[in-house]
Order: C-alpha cells, then sequence, then structure tokens
C-alpha cells in the first residue's frame, strides 16, 4: 500500500497540470473497483454515505464521517479527497479541531463548505428565525483560513478546497460565487469548486477568475460538454458526487419495485454475475 505521505505528494502533483476524473465511490467495494478500472484519485461523497446508513445527506455526525473517511483512505493506493461538508461547525475555532481530525484519517484532500445547510440548527439566531443560506462572506472565508491554518501546523501538505455552494441553495449568481471563491483562494483554498455550475462561460469565468489555483467541476449528470472540452475550458479535474451511488440505487430501485410490484425477475437480467463481482475482490 501506497503511504500517506505518497498519496498525498501523488494528489498536488495532478492537480498542477492537465484534467483528470475524480470518482466518488461511497465504501470499500466501490472505492477498489474504481482503483481497478485504472483512477488516478478518488473523492468521498456525503450524500453516497449517508444513503448507505439510511440517512439523509449531512444527516451524519462528524465522528461517523471521520470514521467512514478512515476506512476509505486505507481501502486503497488512491489519495482520496474528503468530501467535509460545512465542517461541522459554525465557527472557526471548531472548523480547525474539525479539520485537524479529519487529517488523522489519512486523506490527501479535503473540501469545507460555505453552506449553513447541515448546521442550520446551530446558526439559528435568538428569535429561532431561519438563516440565510450562505454564510456571510467574511465569516466563510475566516472559516477557510482556520481549515489553512490547521491544515499548515500539520505538515501543510493536504490539498484544501474551497466551496461556494451558490448555485446550489438557489443562488445562481456568477458574480457572487466568484467573488467568494476568490475570497476563499486569498484565505489559503488551494483549489476552487462552485457546484451547480454547468455552461461553459459561467465555467470559464470560474476558472479564468482564480487562475491559477486549479478548480474542480462536479458534472453529476449528462452534460453536452465532453471531457475534451472541459478540459479545454482549465478545470483541473471533474468530480461527480453522489452520481454513482444514485446511479447504483438507480439499479436498485428499479429491480426492486419489478420484485414487489410484478413479481417479476426480469430486471435481475442486468446484474454482473456472482463470480463476477466476487472476482474484483479476490485479493482483498
Amino acid at each position: 500500500m501506497a503511504s500517506t505521505t505518497d498519496k498525498r505528494r501523488t494528489f498536488r502533483k495532478l492537480h498542477e497540470s492537465g484534467c483528470f476524473i475524480i470518482p466518488n465511490p461511497w465504501d470499500v467495494g466501490s472505492a477498489r473497483y474504481l482503483q481497478s478500472l485504472g483512477f488516478k484519485a478518488l473523492a468521498s461523497t456525503s450524500s453516497g454515505f449517508a444513503w448507505s446508513r439510511g440517512r439523509q445527506d449531512n444527516g451524519l455526525p462528524r465522528a461517523d464521517v471521520l470514521e467512514h473517511l478512515a476506512e476509505m483512505a486505507a481501502a486503497t493506493d488512491l489519495p482520496l479527497n474528503a468530501d467535509f461538508e460545512s465542517g461541522f461547525s459554525v465557527d472557526a475555532a471548531g472548523i480547525g479541531e474539525s479539520v485537524k481530525l479529519a487529517l488523522e484519517t489519512g486523506v490527501s484532500g479535503l473540501s469545507i463548505e460555505d453552506s449553513t445547510g447541515p448546521l442550520q440548527a446551530a446558526t439559528r439566531g435568538a428569535s429561532g428565525e431561519k438563516p440565510a443560506p450562505l454564510f456571510e462572506l467574511n465569516v466563510a472565508a475566516e472559516r477557510i483560513r482556520a481549515a489553512r491554518r490547521a491544515i499548515d501546523a500539520a505538515g501543510g501538505d493536504v490539498l484544501l478546497v474551497g466551496r461556494a455552494e451558490c448555485f446550489l441553495v438557489g443562488i445562481p449568481d456568477i458574480d457572487m460565487t466568484i467573488a467568494r471563491l476568490k475570497a476563499y483562494a486569498n484565505a489559503g483554498a488551494d483549489c476552487l469548486y462552485a457546484p451547480g455550475i454547468r455552461t461553459a462561460a459561467h465555467i470559464r469565468a470560474v476558472v479564468e477568475a482564480v487562475s491559477p489555483k486549479p478548480v474542480n467541476l462536479l458534472i453529476g449528470a449528462p452534460t453536452e460538454l465532453n471531457f475534451a472540452q472541459i478540459a479545454e475550458l482549465g478545470v483541473r479535474r471533474i468530480s461527480v458526487g453522489g452520481a454513482l451511488a444514485r446511479a447504483a440505487w438507480g439499479g436498485l430501485m428499479q429491480a426492486a419495485r419489478e420484485l414487489a410490484q410484478n413479481q417479476n425477475f426480469n430486471a435481475l437480467a442486468g446484474a454482473p454475475s456472482h463470480p463476477a463481482v466476487n472476482a474484483l475482490f479476490s485479493d482483498g
């Protein structure tokens, strides 16, 4: 097995040039299968993992996520980027503590979101009103700075990804998105990520705004843009979020509905054979 140091060094190197796909497994089996296909790095998915536990996305406590990240980081020889949600804390001190614990799991990178959604109970005002969907920019930037300090204190070899969630929380404002990403870059993020942007114009604008720092693009559904076109726009890496987990759930749901509603076994025809799946893990 590659050492954690080797994985982190490899991960940083991947972000220096070119473009690569970083798929998102949700358990050890899916991670090892993706490694067998030749991918160069993996990223966890908060949604895929939560669904595997029968919970909604962002519905698991920090301890469970940390245990999952440690298991996933040790599962393959590939670097693992952690979908670390909103850092499991509102304030900067809490972010620093959470990031320190995440680094101990062996991940090679981690992202911090700027949405308040996963932390809404803790961010309600005294009157109990619902908070804004995004942290105020100065607060969000300080959360990134806290993550940066925690990484630097541990040696600085873990890649920090700053996420602007504007499009995902119903604020499809590209200017606001870019302003936030630039603030996170200045606060110490190594890589920038605006999930939800889809058009070539928006992607190009984000890439140019934070250059020379790398950009992650989320492709969670079929798109008119192919890999070569995305690479030409200057994107450094492409992740798929919970899309692979949703694809797996789609197969399960279709086959199970046929069994439950029609007592029909034909939906099982597309499943790989027991020996074929077993062979994937013959050295495990």
